[in-house]
């Protein structure tokens, strides 16, 4: 049986903040990749609920954190199709990050 490994370091400021995020896995080269946010959720099939780990730098900017949860639900909407087949519940989730995406439009017009 093949393993693979995927793994995270974090580097911590005095108050426990993320101040950097690295990731490797065995599959994409174990070489230390560098990134501003991360979101895991598992599935804790006894207690019938999921379990999260959402950490982002704290230099990582507002507008692309909410970016990141955008693409991060879409990408949800996309496993639902492909795990369950439910069309009606991916276009829902699809449907949510364009209102979202043009929410966050909207932002950004306001900002400027």
């Amino acid at each position: 049986m093949k393993k693979s490994n995927i793994n995270f370091e974090i580097d911590l400021d005095k108050d426990n903040v993320p101040e950097k995020i690295h990731w490797s896995a065995t599959d994409a080269g174990e070489e230390l990749t560098e990134t501003k946010s991360i979101s895991i959720s598992l599935w804790d099939h006894v207690q019938k609920n999921s379990m999260r780990i959402d950490l982002w730098t704290n230099d990582m900017p507002v507008d692309e954190m909410k970016r990141f949860y955008i693409d991060c639900l879409g990408g949800m909407a996309q496993s639902v199709l492909n795990s369950t087949g439910d069309e009606f519940m991916a276009e829902e989730m699809n449907m949510l990050c364009e209102k979202l995406v043009k929410h966050l439009e909207k932002e950004m017009r306001e900002q400027k």
